[in-house]
């Protein structure tokens, strides 16, 4: 008889996603702690409340960038992307993904996207089956994911890490990309009809994909790089950028960034971004300044999440009125 392994059957009570973020959190809290008389210390000058500014403006600026980059996605699966319905329907559902359980913004979409065809459906053709729109909204991450790890490269050899954060390139040829999506379709809508959020028949598989995502990825590249440009006006907020040179923020930026996106932990990557790129960055840059740039930068993408999304509803809003009057 043969013994299956135990290990795999364990689970941690309550779930990985609840201790990733108690862990991230007790970091995060014991650094503040550390360095807390430190950080009340510092002050911005005008300057400095400028260069906070313009990140708020860089960060509104990523987001519209990544919602058309949602819409190069589409398009690239073979569908038509309405492009003021998807940017509006991006930026209104990415307040969501603060919620708990960090679904909602992706539910969101993909019930748009199955919704009857009207002027506020993100795609000109009938409704999607449920694995096409899961695909649509799934892909967007994984390739934002590949393109920010594509950046941490410019921060040097990294002990092998510039080269290893490479290899995700490969992930994205067909014959790779299709079983993943495949697998995190599946995944996925488990997930969601498990919680009821969601009907699928079982037997329905998504078309396979054209090729190499190469519009797409380069559409995400540039929203990573304009995400980036805001958290880089909070450094210069903080006279932070000669501690390491511009290329070793963005490779620690990207990787953190990434984590966030891709670990399980608190709604919005909260507390893993900012842990991870406080281990990655602290032996070589002033810990009480790193941290209120990584304190800064969260303020200000929030704001900027807030900002978009409210000012996307009110829009929308308006064009109801406009349709009705």
């Amino acid at each position: 008889m043969i013994n299956i392994p135990r290990w795999r059957e364990l689970s941690l009570p309550g779930g990985a996603r609840l201790w990733v973020t108690l862990a991230s959190a007790g970091f995060l809290l014991a650094a503040l702690v550390s360095h807390g008389r430190q950080l009340l210390q510092l002050s911005l000058d005008a300057q400095g409340w400028c260069w906070l500014l313009l990140g708020v403006g860089f960060s509104l600026v990523s987001l519209l960038a990544n919602a058309a980059a949602w819409g190069v996605v589409l398009r690239w699966l073979g569908h038509q992307p309405r492009w003021s319905a998807v940017v509006v329907l991006f930026l209104v559902s990415n307040l969501r993904k603060y919620l708990p359980g960090g679904v909602w913004h992706l539910l969101a979409r993909v019930r748009a996207l199955q919704a009857q065809a009207s002027p506020e459906s993100p795609v000109q053709e009938p409704p999607l089956r449920t694995p096409q729109a899961l695909v649509a909204v799934l892909l967007d991450p994984l390739l934002a994911a590949v393109a920010a790890l594509a950046l941490v490269p410019f921060g040097g050899w990294q002990a092998g890490l510039g080269l290893l954060c490479l290899l995700p390139l490969l992930v994205l040829l067909p014959r790779w990309l299709n079983p993943l999506m495949l697998r995190l379709e599946q995944q996925r809508a488990s997930q969601l009809v498990a919680r009821g959020l969601l009907e699928v028949a079982p037997e329905e598989l998504p078309a396979a994909l054209p090729g190499y995502p190469w519009p797409p990825l380069l559409a995400e590249l540039v929203f990573v790089l304009l995400r980036f440009a805001g958290f880089a006006c909070c450094v210069q907020a903080f006279d932070l950028s000669f501690a390491i040179g511009w290329g070793g923020w963005l490779a620690g930026f990207a990787l953190a960034w990434t984590a966030g996106l891709v670990v399980p932990g608190a709604p919005g990557g909260l507390g893993v971004f900012e842990a991870v790129l406080l281990v990655r960055l602290a032996a070589v840059v002033p810990e009480a300044p790193l941290l209120a740039v990584v304190i800064s930068y969260r303020l200000v993408s929030t704001l900027a999440d807030l900002v978009a999304a409210l000012t996307a509803r009110a829009d929308l809003a308006a064009v109801r009125n406009r349709r009705y009057c």
